[in-house]
């Protein structure tokens, strides 16, 4: 049995249970009273939320299945009506995040938080940190940090909880130089997104970047097994992931020591898994895409929110014993598939997870031309010569199934192509164009 997760007795302490037995049915008892807190402020003060639930009664829900009737808010309604979810003043928000919007015009989605919104990121992170560090050991951070309440401000403000020391790169764009830094400072842990974390691996070459490391903290992005695969074989240590969005909060779940699900921040979220097409709610162990309500935020509270993530929640005990639920690995979004051939899909999931096996590969972009035949143009960026890269890309992407019958049936043409530099930067995700 791996060590319990430290979440478990973390949520027990804000949900108010002190010494008490953690159990599925009283976890369920403070969230669906935080339901019902979370929609009356809710009601009470933004705009946005006024309108959309006038139909419901100040005590609704009675249940989670009452509370599945209720609609969806989306990213459009974000987009479209953002100031109208406030729930505070302008005037006590303390730090805005701007995301990217999926469309090609409107005005971007923001996200708001209070200063209590952004203490509770913290002390999740805190908590979930606690597995990777000790006291006085050191991290890498590889994440955005120079405005106050960015996500690696967050997280180096967590480390320094735990008495460890935070050892601020940002976002990598010179992997040699960030791996010096990582044998200078002698970091025993690194945090950053797949990609990023992967080019280091692949400029320290052989070589482990620093003699104390010991772990890895993946996040921000989509987890391809090929990349974690690659990482523990090249550095030997352990690779910890997380799963959030800046609508959660930053903090979703994260992984414990038998890396077999992310364990939910059950006392500041409900997630549900819905059926991504008709919206109906899908038992544990069914796939489909995740809703998040948001239990603990003021500032702005997110209620019933399609995230358009893919995964499922897991309905066996986890080996580490605790009782809290476990969310699969996220394996994409339902807007990152494309058709190639007669009823067949592709994902950018499984792009990631046959490119990112070949070790000279370090990034890649994927675009589809919607002609006839369809075209799925890979740009591939990596180490080797250039006409070499797209020639093993490509025999690897025709071994998945999906591809080769379609290329068989002339659906599909294929075309890959080599480039320097880099794809993508953290504020600029890997998807299908």
């Amino acid at each position: 049995m791996s060590d319990k997760t430290p979440l478990e007795s973390w949520i027990a302490r804000k949900i108010g249970l002190g010494g008490s037995t953690v159990t599925r049915e009283k976890i369920s008892h403070y969230q669906l009273q935080k339901v019902r807190e979370t929609l009356r402020w809710a009601r009470s003060h933004s705009p946005f939320y006024k309108q959309r639930f006038s139909a419901f009664s100040e005590n609704f829900p009675a249940s989670f299945a009452h509370f599945a009737s209720m609609p969806f808010t989306d990213p459009d309604d974000l987009q479209e009506q953002g100031l109208q979810f406030l729930c505070v003043p302008q005037g006590d928000i303390d730090r805005v995040v701007t995301l990217e919007s999926s469309g090609t015009s409107g005005a971007p989605k923001r996200v708001f938080f209070t200063a209590d919104d952004k203490e509770l990121t913290v002390d999740f992170f805190r908590v979930g940190m606690s597995q990777l560090l000790k006291s006085g050991e050191s991290v890498l951070i590889a994440l955005p940090f120079v405005r106050p309440g960015s996500v690696g401000d967050l997280l180096a403000i967590a480390v320094r909880r735990l008495g460890a020391r935070p050892v601020l790169c940002g976002p990598i764009t010179a992997a040699a130089e960030t791996v010096e830094v990582m044998q200078r400072e002698q970091v025993e842990c690194a945090v950053g997104l797949p990609v990023q974390i992967l080019s280091l691996v692949r400029a320290s070459g052989r070589d482990v970047p620093s003699r104390f490391l010991n772990t890895v903290l993946l996040c921000s992005d989509y987890v391809p097994d090929s990349i974690v695969h690659t990482i523990q074989s090249s550095w030997q240590c352990e690779v910890f992931e997380h799963y959030g969005m800046t609508e959660m909060g930053l903090g979703g779940g994260v992984d414990c020591a038998a890396h077999a699900g992310y364990h939910l921040r059950e006392a500041d979220l409900y997630l549900e898994i819905v059926d991504p097409e008709s919206g109906a709610p899908l038992p544990a162990g069914e796939a489909g895409e995740i809703v998040v309500t948001t239990l603990t935020r003021r500032g702005m509270p997110f209620i019933r929110y399609r995230t358009g993530d893919l995964s499922r929640l897991r309905p066996e005990s986890c080996p580490c014993g605790t009782v809290l639920q476990r969310l699969d690995r996220v394996r994409g979004r339902k807007t990152g598939r494309i058709a190639v051939g007669t009823h067949k899909e592709i994902t950018m999931a499984t792009l990631d997870d046959v490119l990112f096996g070949l070790p000279e590969v370090n990034d890649f972009s994927a675009a589809v031309d919607g002609g006839k035949p369809s075209k799925l143009i890979i740009t591939v960026y990596g180490s080797g010569r250039e006409e070499d890269l797209p020639r093993k890309a490509r025999e690897a992407l025709g071994r998945v199934p999906e591809i080769h019958l379609a290329e068989r049936s002339e659906e599909l043409q294929l075309v890959v192509n080599a480039a320097k530099g880099a794809a993508s930067s953290f504020n600029n995700k890997r998807r299908i164009a």
